[in-house]
């Protein structure tokens, strides 16, 4: 792989033209008898297509190292390394039979996307845990063939703006269509250059309990404590099983009648006037600090 050297514009034009002649010289010969090939022309046009062949492998070889610095950001996302280069160096066959170098641009640009839609569309289909809506998958298909024509016409990736224009779109929309055919990131894929911290790291833990909150909460409980230690027993019993104060589980006004041996309708009543007296400001006050 890194025995062919790298090539400048003017070689990877070169290549590309000698692939063309070579690609038409194969449609010609494809259309010819045995005794038509054997002739003149017909030679001639067999080493031409040979020669489209040769430069064609050369291109290849000489972008090899491409397909496996863009394998590299996709390891740890459910496929091997080997088998992301593999389907890389498949999209790069693709560039190579697509890439016009009429439009003056690097190829190496051009194939960078052929490889990664490649690269992402064998991920997709060897480890997707979102499942697209068909109809969706058809609209992705569509920008994507509109931003491949796009990056060729312009030598660059396409803004969702430039994108919109041609989908007949809202810009927004060509992002959200963007954000569906992207691949899900494995919380597990390593970053920086050690490869000693991974994507997850960076996520907030919105479960995670800081530190400031934790104190004030458990303020906040005593506090509460303190107001149903004002209350009879039977109305902080019935308080502390309504909203589940203790052990998380609320009950129902029923499950509260057959603990205490008492209709829901009485509980119900009770619930009323105890809630109505916690809401008097001489107790409610204390616990809006909290809360606000």
């Amino acid at each position: 792989m890194g025995k062919v050297p790298l090539l400048n514009a003017a070689e990877e034009v070169d290549l590309a033209m000698r692939i063309e002649a070579g690609l038409f010289a194969e449609e010609k010969l494809s259309k010819m008898s045995a005794a038509e090939k054997s002739q003149q022309l017909g030679l001639d046009l067999q080493w031409v297509a040979r020669d489209g062949q040769r430069a064609k492998s050369h291109l290849l070889g000489a972008n090899l190292r491409l397909v496996v610095s863009l394998a590299k950001r996709y390891t740890g996302r459910g496929m091997q390394f080997l088998d992301l280069i593999q389907e890389g160096n498949l999209g790069l066959i693709r560039a190579v039979e697509k890439f016009d170098y009429t439009k003056g641009f690097k190829f190496s640009t051009y194939a960078t996307w052929w490889i990664r839609q490649a690269i992402t569309r064998a991920m997709a289909d060897q480890a997707r845990t979102i499942r697209i809506p068909v109809h969706m998958v058809e609209v992705i298909n569509k920008l994507a063939r509109v931003q491949r024509q796009m990056l060729q016409d312009l030598g660059r990736e396409p803004t969702p703006e430039e994108l919109s224009k041609e989908l007949d779109m809202t810009p927004e929309k060509v992002i959200e269509v963007q954000k569906y055919g992207r691949e899900p990131i494995s919380l597990h894929t390593p970053l920086g250059e050690d490869g000693d911290s991974e994507f997850g790291d960076l996520i907030e833990d919105t479960e995670a309990v800081v530190p400031a909150d934790a104190v004030g909460f458990t303020m906040l409980q005593r506090q509460l404590e303190s107001l149903l230690d004002s209350l009879s027993e039977r109305e902080a019993g019935v308080i502390r099983m309504r909203f589940g104060l203790g052990d998380g589980q609320p009950k129902t006004l029923d499950q509260i009648g057959d603990t205490f041996g008492v209709t829901r309708e009485r509980i119900r009543q009770i619930e009323s006037k105890t809630m109505a007296k916690l809401r008097h400001p001489s107790r409610s006050q204390s616990l809006r600090d909290y809360l606000e």
